[in-house]
């Protein structure tokens, strides 16, 4: 039974991803383009099927609340016992559900399809995860390929979204689970290259103390994790529509804004992890919770075309701690690390999937303006949270 994953000392002069690690990052980028394609799809649902704001936000609800719910299973699972396997059947299953989401006009059969995506995201994240820390060997600069992965696939989702159901119209849902399909092969057939490297993990003839724990450090890294969540998932669902009806423009207009988000979003994830090897992780995401402050202000201050400028910014803002945050918590949480990954990577996406009902319900009374200016509070209880944090104990000489 594998109960840790050993930390690993940087590798001297890496100046690129290894080919694992490529592999993880692909399959990363696969694994949440559908987390990207669901907000990308409610412009479109909307549309067509006459939804208002709180009930379009209930599908961002489906694709989050059940991942929510088995996330913190599969970390567990995966922290007991290598499972390999969930890296692709997760992915697979997350582009099944977006695949079936429109097939139906039945409201509840879209909603169980996106949850059944959701169901899939949280199976692959957890496992995926602790292998890209193994073949990161302790790269910060190497975790944020992986971490990037993930922010291309969310760019790319309302890219996908917007050339099928723009082409096909909301029912031609099905070609959107052909990518995953498609690497969920690719990664089960490289199965064993991930099982060697999860295997790299153990130190050959060497017994090791239990490695310490830090919940409390990790409790703290917890509220900016899930504070950013909220931000970065209620964008998701409503930047579209508050970029049209700011601009007076249409969807494609919307749809742009989305893409700019994830799309800047993707190249401060890997700004990220060269900060953090240079000035350190503390310093570098109190930075970037202060900057956000600032930068998600003003997307709703900022007036006319120039709000995509504000966007792009507040993108930087809250995408450079992302991949900090998830080597942050392996690192709080060295014996947990499936747990750990779980939630920094999966659950605190999800739990701020469950705010963008809330978020909806003040946009319907008061304004898309009203209900974005609200999350402006999130950032400030993030730079707050971290004056208090600290920089994991390396457990084995981990170098940063």
């Amino acid at each position: 039974m594998d109960t840790t994953t050993a930390p690993v000392k940087p590798a001297a002069g890496e100046r690129g991803p290894s080919r694992a690690i490529a592999l993880l990052s692909i399959g990363h980028a696969v694994d949440d383009l559908y987390q990207g394609a669901v907000p990308a799809l409610i412009p479109f649902f909307t549309a067509a099927r006459h939804w208002d704001y709180a009930t379009a936000s209930w599908i961002t609800v489906a694709a989050t609340v059940l991942s929510a719910v088995v996330q913190p299973l599969f970390g567990l699972l995966t922290d007991r016992r290598s499972a390999p396997w969930l890296v692709p059947a997760g992915m697979g299953l997350a582009g099944v559900g977006v695949g079936l989401s429109g097939l139906s006009t039945s409201y509840v059969v879209t909603l169980i399809a996106v949850a059944l995506s959701g169901l899939g995201v949280a199976a692959y994240h957890p496992e995926s995860a602790r292998l890209a820390r193994v073949a990161a060997r302790g790269s910060h600069v190497s975790m944020s390929w992986f971490s990037l992965g993930g922010n291309i696939g969310f760019a790319f989702g309302p890219v996908l979204v917007a050339a099928v159901l723009g082409t096909l119209g909301v029912s031609g849902t099905a070609p959107l689970a052909v990518p995953a399909l498609l690497w969920a092969v690719v990664t089960f057939a490289s199965g064993r290259r991930l099982q060697r490297a999860h295997a790299a993990a153990r130190p050959a003839g060497a017994v090791q103390a239990p490695p310490r724990n830090d919940w409390a450090g990790f409790a703290r890294l917890s509220v900016p994790v899930v504070a950013r969540s909220i931000v970065t998932a209620s964008f998701g669902t409503f930047l579209a529509l508050f970029v049209e009806r700011r601009l007076g423009a249409g969807t494609a207009t919307g749809e742009t804004a989305l893409v700019v988000f994830y799309g800047v979003g993707a190249a401060g994830t890997l700004l990220g992890g060269r900060l953090a090897g240079r000035y350190g992780r503390i310093a570098t995401v109190r930075a970037a919770y202060v900057a956000s402050v600032v930068c998600v202000a003003g997307v709703w201050l900022v007036p006319g075309p120039a709000v995509f400028a504000a966007i792009a910014a507040a993108s930087v803002a809250l995408y450079v701690p992302f991949s900090i945050h998830v080597t942050l918590g392996q690192d709080y949480l060295p014996g947990r690390v499936g747990t750990a990954s779980g939630v920094t990577l999966g659950l605190a996406v999800s739990i701020g999937g469950l705010v963008a009902p809330v978020v909806g319900t003040v946009a319907d009374h008061a304004g898309l303006t009203a209900a974005i200016a609200c999350l402006t509070s999130m950032p400030v209880l993030s730079a707050l949270v971290g004056l208090t944090m600290k920089e994991p104990v390396p457990p084995a000489g981990d170098a940063g």
